[in-house]
């Protein structure tokens, strides 16, 4: 349902509303110190799958942590030279100018773009198996295939599982070739 006076859907300003009047109020001084400056400790990378919220999960409050969100949890391998920069960008971000010293990638069960990936592995070669955008993110899931235990589920939601924590592994492989 939409806001008849903003015309953006009630969830979003019924719940600014609510923040207005009680969420703000009850962290005010943290906001009003943040206003200077953030300085967060820790860098989450998590995926934008709206049942996961990293804030939320490790109830942090407000600066507490820095975090990026995109499908399937992924960390691109460094590519200076454009590729893949959002994700790139963004812990450049954390480290050179917001001082984090900790990064951690967060995964969790039954992700879509990990599925999206598993069943893009059937395409002919040379064809994608997931179209534009999706199927370019979700290629960095390549590399985690080769972790895949020889025993690992060959289908199924083993093999969904096997994949999530391969491409965990993968992923901090890769945050690894960030200077």
């Amino acid at each position: 349902m939409k806001n008849s006076e903003s015309g953006l859907p009630a969830l979003l300003t019924d719940g600014y509303a609510r923040f207005r009047e009680t969420g703000f109020p009850r962290h005010e001084g943290a906001y009003r110190t943040l206003a200077e400056g953030q300085e967060p400790p820790v860098m989450v990378i998590s995926c934008c799958d709206s049942r996961v919220d990293p804030e939320a999960i490790f109830d942090a409050g407000p600066g507490e942590l820095f975090v990026v969100r995109n499908v399937a949890n992924l960390v691109p391998p460094c590519d200076l030279d454009g590729g893949d920069c959002g994700t790139g960008a963004a812990i450049a971000f954390a480290v050179e100018h917001l001082g984090v010293g900790d990064i951690v990638v967060m995964g969790h069960s039954g992700c879509g773009g990990i599925r999206a990936y598993i069943e893009s592995r059937g395409a002919p070669p040379g064809e994608p198996g997931a179209p534009g955008f999706i199927g370019k993110w979700i290629s960095t899931v390549r590399g985690a295939e080769a972790r895949l235990s020889a025993d690992a589920p060959k289908e199924g939601p083993g093999l969904q599982e096997a994949f999530e924590y391969a491409s965990i592994r993968n992923s901090l492989d890769n945050l690894m070739t960030f200077p």
